[in-house]
């Protein structure tokens, strides 16, 4: 059995339409920043069909092939018809990527409350990261004060085991002293001449 025309004209419409939408519709191509940010367009595509046609009967009558009854007649009548394919594209949402960080950005909201819960996790990133930072800079001012305390610790301690030191030098010299016999030396004259009683 041959094809009716307006399985033609279905066929054409259906070809033209799977061009024209195809996966990067939807879920669009990455587009890179030059801060390796990725932005991925993310579009709702809607699309209607119609199809329709009419057989004439009329003047011409020509070969068509119809069943009836087991027997088959040869008629050829005059077709009319048509097709139509209508698609829409409306941009919904934007995948942004980051290093360590994925959102979901959408583009229209429903209320301003919608808007605020979208930016509720930057802001609660942000006061951890300002958190974070302080904490970071106290942790650091406490590491700076306990190793000048340390040095300052250091440096007593040296000057007290230099000073107990000296100490003890002076005293091993007073008792090298105290144990070595000083010399002592005796004056005294001798008178030769003897005395008579």
């Amino acid at each position: 059995m041959s094809e009716h025309p307006i399985e033609g004209l279905m066929i054409t419409a259906m070809n033209s339409i799977q061009d024209m939408i195809d996966v990067n519709t939807i879920i669009g191509e990455p587009i890179e920043t030059s801060n390796n940010i990725v932005i991925i367009p993310i579009s709702k595509v809607s699309f209607g069909f119609a199809a329709g046609g009419s057989e004439f009967k009329g003047e011409t009558i020509d070969e068509y092939t119809k069943k009836d009854k087991e027997e088959a007649i040869q008629y050829r009548l005059p077709f009319g018809g048509g097709s139509g394919a209508g698609v829409t594209i409306n941009p919904i949402a934007f995948l942004v990527i980051q290093a360590n960080n994925v959102k979901l950005m959408p583009v229209n909201h429903a209320s301003s409350l919608d808007k605020l819960l979208d930016y509720v996790p930057d802001l609660i990133e942000k006061t951890n990261n300002i958190m974070n930072r302080c904490m970071q800079n106290r942790k650091e001012e406490t590491n700076k004060i306990l190793k000048e305390m340390q040095n300052k610790h250091n440096k007593s301690m040296k000057k007290e085991e230099e000073d107990k030191k000296a100490i003890e030098n002076k005293i091993e010299e007073e008792v090298k002293k105290a144990k070595k016999p000083e010399e002592v030396t005796y004056e005294f004259e001798y008178d030769e001449t003897i005395e008579d009683e």
